[in-house]
Formats: C-alpha cells, structure tokens, sequence
C-alpha cells in the first residue's frame, strides 16, 4: 500500500518557517515513497471556536471540508511554529473545530481519532520551537490521534534551507528522514483512511 500523506504548516504567514518546513516534509515523504497533499490552512478559513456559533450555526463547512481530508488520509505530518513556548492559535482552533465533527452526512467520522501524526517545528532561535510541540502532542493525545515519538525541529530557520528549500546540515535532514520514515511505516500499519 503506498500511504496517502497530507502535509500542512501551523502558520499561513508569507514565508514562514514552518511553511519552508513543511515544503522539505513533502519532498522527503515523496522521495520514501509516500503519496503527499500538502494544503495550506488559508484554505480553510475557521471562525474562533465558540460553542455557543456551533450551536447556533452548527460545525463550520470548512471544519468538514478539513475533517474529510484528514479522513481520507493515513497519516498527517504538522509542521508548526511556536508562539510564547506553546501552539500558535491559527493551529489550535483548527484542531479544535475538527475535533468537534463525530458524524458527517449521518455517518460516524472521527478524523483524528486513531490517525498516525508526525511532528515539526522551527523557530529562529536554538529551541527550534520544541516547546511548542511538547503541548501540540498533548492535544492531539486527546484527540486520540496517534503520534509518532520522531519529530524534526530546525533551529536558526533563517539560515536552515538552502536555496532549493533543503536542509544545509546533516543533522537535521536526519531527523526529518526519521520522521518522514517512521510515519509512512506506522501509516501503513495503522491506516483508518475513510474517503475518497
């Protein structure tokens, strides 16, 4: 089975980290074999979650649009920045939008549940943006998604890519080939693609 990826960053700001990131994500996952989708949230424009719009309004279309990709996917690979040691709020309220779909068209569909995740960060300092990861694995836990123990997190972004958007060092091009292999492997073990 060639596993079906979908790859998106934690911010939609022109250029950032996380975005350069997720490119070198999507080149890697492609190299080992994987079918990659990489969307940008800006896509998929979400209301701040407030459950009191869900229940008038009901859970946003593009919060199912989001939810179905997820579903039709076996593995997701998240690319985030960090924002004061923790998840950047573009990233979290869609998580929690999504966590709120249980059924679409009357069917049973939990798009984190059970789906295999891996972990990215970058920032410009040395943390890399590791502190924020520590909460974005958190969340997804209780989502019940399943996470990778890999993560690749490039510190000193700014002067991490070379002009064809890979990594200039060797140790870190390590960790995002660990990362990338370890979800196409738990991917294809642990599919629950639904979907087209």
């Amino acid at each position: 089975m060639t596993p079906r990826i979908l790859v998106f960053a934690g911010s939609i700001r022109t250029g950032a980290f996380s975005g350069q990131t997720a490119d070198a994500a999507m080149k890697e996952l492609a190299q080992q074999g994987a079918e990659v989708t990489r969307i940008s949230l800006a896509d998929y424009p979400l209301p701040i979650m407030d459950q009191d719009l869900e229940k008038e309004k009901g859970i946003p279309e593009n919060a199912y649009r989001l939810g179905r990709l997820i579903a039709a996917h076996d593995g997701v690979l998240i690319a985030s920045p960090e924002y004061n040691a923790s998840i950047p709020p573009l990233l979290k309220n869609t998580i929690d939008w999504v966590s709120r779909i249980s059924k679409d068209g009357g069917k049973p569909l939990r798009p984190w549940a059970g789906k295999s995740i891996g972990l990215c960060s970058s920032s410009d300092g040395n943390f890399a943006g590791i502190r924020g990861l520590y909460h974005l694995r958190a969340v997804l836990m209780n989502c019940k998604a399943d996470i990778i123990t890999q993560q690749c997190s490039v510190a000193r972004a700014q002067d991490a890519f070379d002009e064809n958007g890979d990594f200039r060092d060797d140790r870190t091009r390590g960790m995002m080939e660990a990362v990338c292999s370890s979800l196409i492997e738990r991917a294809r073990l642990t599919s629950t693609r639904v979907g087209a």
